[in-house]
């Protein structure tokens, strides 16, 4: 899973990088400001330049600080699942009430202990899995909702007002066009049919060879 670091300090980054990397979390992605950041979340557009699945963002940046960068994150429909886990110094504390408004789900306070670190990764990671999964098994309920709704439709044409000629029995089909009786029931049902002669119509045919 993808780890987006947000923070202005080279060395910060390096630190968080070496710690996740030990653990082995490899595929972490850095960015240096809230714009470096909206370029890597493609924060204007409908979907993420890349697939992230957590964020550590440091409260205090110049320009435009954490705490704003997670509440455009949070208003985005395609960013909004993903966790942000605020990285902040003691002193920035009193700024925590306001980021957990702004939609993020946890803090590691500086210096960042690596073993508290790993832990709420870990954490925040789990549960985005578990958002992914729920996320995953509604789009295949919807599907499956439309599919059966469009099998429905197409059984409730069966039942309506099928126009059949007296004479021939074709049926005109949605197209205005005339249809011999088994190749409409054929596409409009799961029907199939092998061809025979009844009775009336053997003595019709072929009055020499059917004895009553």
């Amino acid at each position: 899973m993808s780890i987006l670091i947000v923070d202005d300090s080279p060395d910060q980054q390096a630190l968080l990088r070496s710690i996740l990397g030990k653990a082995g979390h490899t595929n972490v992605l850095g960015a240096d400001s809230a714009k470096s950041a909206a370029r890597v979340l493609n924060l204007d557009g409908e979907s993420a330049s890349e697939k992230i699945d957590l964020i550590l963002m440091d409260v205090l940046m110049p320009e435009q600080d954490g705490v704003e960068t997670c509440r455009q994150i949070k208003r985005c429909a395609h960013l909004e699942d993903i966790p942000v886990i605020m990285v902040t110094a003691k002193s920035d504390l009193s700024n925590l009430q306001e980021a957990f408004a702004a939609g993020a789900m946890d803090f590691i306070s500086k210096p960042v202990n690596s073993i508290e670190l790993l832990a709420r990764v870990s954490s925040a990671l789990l549960l985005k899995q578990e958002m992914d999964r729920r996320k995953n098994r509604e789009l295949e309920l919807r599907r499956s909702n439309e599919e059966l709704q469009k099998a429905l439709k197409e059984v409730k044409v069966l039942r309506g007002l099928i126009p059949i000629c007296a004479s021939c029995k074709k049926i005109r089909n949605d197209g205005g066009f005339w249809q011999q009786l088994e190749e409409y029931l054929g596409e409009h049902s799961e029907a199939e049919f092998s061809h025979g002669l009844c009775q009336p119509c053997i003595k019709k045919l072929y009055p020499g060879v059917y004895q009553d």
